[in-house]
């Protein structure tokens, strides 16, 4: 089956992807991006820019901020995103959110009553949601990045914007997962343990086809865990998660056949 009306040059995106990461021939270089690799890197801007997710963790690569941004630059020229897109740096990581609907995310985390976090620091029998004094101190990083998002959102006379938040004390894993769109985020006390090993978790994935891109491809939208014994109280959160996200799919024509599941499983350790 041959792409549908408004396809992308294919080439155009592969060559986008390893100028980003500065692959190519030549002694001293790193290896280039596979192919295939760099269209699922499209599929998830283009995820973003659909308004399926409302930020993007890049993840491919050693590109930092400036390089990201020309990226993005270069997908707008193949028609790829034609709305606003920013990438805002934060403790080393990057990420690509459009600021108005990650604006929407903050604002909902923090309005939430009890707050969509749950506490997995080490030297615990096991998760549980977060007692309010801890989700409080989370709140008050939440509240700073909006101020963030804030200022991101006013300036907006380019298409591509960049900016660079100075985390702090801030938990990376927690406000990058109210980011990413997650119904429950994992939080924990400083230090990189957590109490996670060998305990059930319940990971939901989405994914769905991209024939605006190539026949065939499928993107992953969502990957998070919740741990299983927390399904049932987060239950309610985990309804409007899929709904919303149904919702967001049947506003938009660039993705197809959302296919939405879980299952559950049980790791000797589990990296945040």
């Amino acid at each position: 089956m041959a792409p549908g009306p408004g396809a992308l040059p294919v080439p155009l995106l592969v060559a986008a992807a390893r100028e980003a990461l500065g692959a190519g021939p030549g002694p001293g270089r790193r290896r280039r991006l596979p192919a295939a690799r760099a269209l699922h890197a499209a599929g998830e801007v283009l995820a973003v820019a659909a308004g399926l997710k409302p930020a993007l963790l890049w993840d491919c690569g050693a590109a930092g901020p400036a390089e990201l941004r020309r990226y993005l630059g270069r997908l707008r020229e193949a028609g790829l995103a034609p709305g606003r897109l920013h990438v805002l740096g934060m403790g080393g990581s990057a990420l690509v959110l459009r600021p108005g609907p990650a604006l929407r995310r903050v604002r909902a985390v923090l309005r939430a009553r009890p707050a969509p976090l749950v506490d997995v620091s080490a030297g615990r029998r096991g998760p549980e949601l977060c007692a309010p004094a801890r989700a409080r101190a989370v709140h008050g990083h939440l509240a700073a990045l909006l101020g963030h998002l804030r200022d991101a959102e006013a300036d907006g006379a380019e298409p591509v914007t960049a900016s660079e938040v100075v985390p702090g004390d801030w938990n990376l894993c927690t406000v990058a997962g109210v980011l990413l769109g997650y119904p429950a985020v994992y939080t924990f006390a400083e230090g990189a343990e957590n109490c996670l090993a060998l305990t059930p978790l319940r990971v939901f994935t989405a994914q769905a086809s991209c024939p605006r891109i190539k026949d065939g491809l499928r993107v992953q939208i969502y990957s998070f865990s919740v741990p299983d014994s927390l399904c049932a109280e987060l239950g309610d959160v985990l309804d409007a998660w899929c709904e919303e996200l149904k919702e967001a799919f049947s506003a938009q024509s660039d993705f197809v056949d959302l296919c939405i599941s879980s299952e559950v499983v049980s790791l000797p350790a589990v990296a945040l």
